[in-house]
């Protein structure tokens, strides 16, 4: 006898051989014990998960002359020529080649005489998306009133690809993903009536790779066990048939990527494919892995989440704690999107090695997620300054081609200009002092500067708006809206008016770069401090200034687009509620009863 595979050999026979399906089971049997039993039936999900298998033995427990608690006995006559494909009651089509009117149009032929032997004639249509408009219109109406003794069941992986017509004539039911444990230990039970030797972490990862289906790991078993027959089955055998990677080496290429190792990336995905393993499997699993890594940074108890060993368990939660879960965020899309574009490329390796160096090098993706971590990158090294011993508000670094600053010397502020006067010394020999830039050039000297004193403080309050508008950059954009208070000896407290500046402007770098740039032209010790103006909290009048002027400037802009026309989009946002507009439009009508333009307020 030939050869048969083993998800044929071990289809199951009756309800109790169905795993991973319970629900769907129990009704059935309900229906059958209860002499309940539908005309139509619709099996949704996805592919491997028991479908056609579970309306096989609907129809012989349908028919069945001895059926036990729901289930057929598969000894009476009829379930026998069920099972031997004989039988004329039983009649499956594929959907996929009888897919025209023609074919439905026999089926309403055939429905018009009764069973020979047996209840019922059950029609089992597989694939039934496949069928097209025309035969889905003439199925309608036998499939709504069929005769007593007719049942149809419709199988199918694309559910809403089936017109609403159709499925509001049948009962549903969901087919889910079958449980990685219910996989494995289904494949154990094989492999022990099969006398096959294998190990358990070898069927956990076929159980893994079936991806939900049971079919799948029957097959992935059956070609390992081909490729090592009469030998042990182990997990690297199973890895070396299916093209894929060991754990080690994911954890080994993600540490490669955080610290920024390209080489080190592309060495080891030379190696992979040296060793011949598939790079769409290596890509998959590589998602995985940073799941995996997401799951347990996250959650607490994600233990119960991910089923693997203590060591690699072990090795993930190490791994979890070496970056944060925005960055493991933006290394799933980037690996997701390639695995999309992997079916249909031609150089696989190429776009692998691409999306390597993306991970390590963020600076080549302008997307938000990139700019993100790169300001991360820039924090942690700061933060490694200040570790180091580097503090903004005590020590000051001239800029390249500057002259340094000197122990001992004292700077002189400008109170007018707010510049600061730097005295220069030469060396020894009265030659001026080296400035720093050029490599192998000593760089230029470091002194701590005296604690800013009140006036100093109420000079740079003064000129705050000065010192905003030479900052310049992102600095310039955040400060801009923003007053000063005093925050305590030799510090101050910055104000922000809105909450998108403030949370730009209280980075650590960015107040870095402000007291550094406030060090550097008034020689003194300033450290600031940062919050949020409050709802209601009566500020300073400096800053009640500050936001009179930008109402009256956004009211200026408004006020010079009416004339016109346009007077009547003005009338139209007062209408529907726009506050800026009601209090504008009270403005021109008093103006216009005045009858004297220069009746508008003095703009400061």
């Amino acid at each position: 006898m030939s050869y048969m595979a083993l998800y044929r050999k071990w289809r199951p026979v009756s309800f109790e051989d169905v795993k991973g399906q319970d629900p769907v089971v129990q009704t059935l049997k309900n229906q059958i014990t209860s002499d309940r039993i539908g005309h139509a039936y619709l099996f949704c999900g996805t592919r491997g998960t028991g479908k056609t298998s579970i309306a096989k033995i609907y129809a012989r427990a349908v028919n069945c002359e001895h059926p036990v608690d729901g289930s057929p006995c598969n000894q009476c006559p009829s379930c026998k020529s069920i099972l031997a494909g004989t039988s004329m009651n039983v009649v499956e089509i594929d959907a996929a080649s009888n897919n025209g009117v023609e074919n439905i149009r026999d089926i309403r032929e055939q429905v018009q005489y009764p069973p020979t032997e047996g209840k019922y004639r059950v029609y089992i249509i597989d694939e039934v998306h496949m069928l097209s408009i025309g035969a889905f219109n003439a199925l309608l109406k036998t499939l709504e009133e069929p005769p007593s003794y007719v049942i149809f069941i419709l199988a199918t992986t694309e559910v809403h690809k089936i017109p609403i017509t159709i499925l509001s004539r049948c009962q549903r039911y969901d087919f889910k993903r079958i449980s990685l444990e219910t996989i494995a230990g289904r494949l154990r039970q094989l492999t022990e009536a099969e006398h096959i030797e294998v190990e358990d972490k070898a069927l956990m990862y076929v159980a893994k790779a079936a991806d939900g289906s049971l079919r799948d790991a029957l097959s992935l078993l059956d070609q390992c066990v081909a490729f090592h027959y009469g030998k042990l089955l182990t997990y690297e055998n199973v890895l070396d048939v299916l093209g894929a990677v060991d754990s080690g080496v994911f954890s080994s290429m993600f540490n490669a990527v955080i610290e920024g190792r390209t080489k080190d990336c592309i060495t080891q995905l030379e190696e992979i494919v040296i060793q011949g393993r598939e790079l769409g499997q290596f890509v998959t699993d590589f998602i995985w892995y940073l799941r995996n890594l997401l799951l347990v940074q996250s959650a607490d108890d994600a233990e119960g989440l991910l089923d693997m060993s203590e060591e690699n368990l072990k090795q993930l939660k190490e791994d979890s704690t070496k970056t944060d879960g925005n960055t493991l965020m933006r290394y799933i899309r980037i690996f997701s999107e390639l695995s999309n574009q992997l079916r249909y490329a031609s150089q696989k390796r190429v776009m692998v090695e691409v999306a390597l160096i993306k991970l390590t090098r963020p600076s080549m993706e302008p997307d938000l997620d990139s700019v993100l971590q790169r300001l991360k990158q820039l924090e942690a090294a700061v933060e490694d300054l200040e570790a180091g011993g580097f503090r903004p508000g005590t020590m000051v670094t001239a800029p390249m081609g500057a002259v340094p600053v000197t122990a001992g010397v004292q700077p002189q502020i400008s109170g007018t200009q707010g510049q600061m006067a730097v005295p220069v010394q030469g060396g020894p020999t009265g030659n001026p002092p080296e400035t720093a830039g050029a490599a192998g050039i000593t760089p230029p000297n470091q002194v701590s500067l005296p604690p800013a004193q009140l006036e100093d403080l109420n000079l740079i309050r003064n000129e705050w708006a000065k010192i905003i508008r030479s900052a310049g950059g992102s600095a310039r954009a955040c400060f801009r809206d923003t007053v000063v208070e005093p925050g305590g000896e030799g510090c101050l407290t910055i104000v922000f008016l809105d909450s998108m500046s403030y949370d730009m402007g209280r980075r650590p770098t960015v107040i870095g770069q402000l007291e550094q740039l406030v060090q550097a032209n008034y020689g003194k010790s300033i450290y600031f401090k940062t919050r949020l103006a409050g709802r209601g909290e009566r500020l300073p009048r400096r800053a009640r200034c500050t936001q009179w002027r930008r109402s009256l400037r956004r009211r200026d802009l408004l006020f010079q687009s009416v004339h016109g026309h346009q007077l009547v989009d003005l009338v139209a946002a007062a209408h529907h509620g726009h506050r800026e507009a009601q209090v504008l439009l009270l403005s021109v009508r008093k103006q216009r009863k005045i009858g004297d333009a220069a009746a508008r307020p003095h703009y400061i």
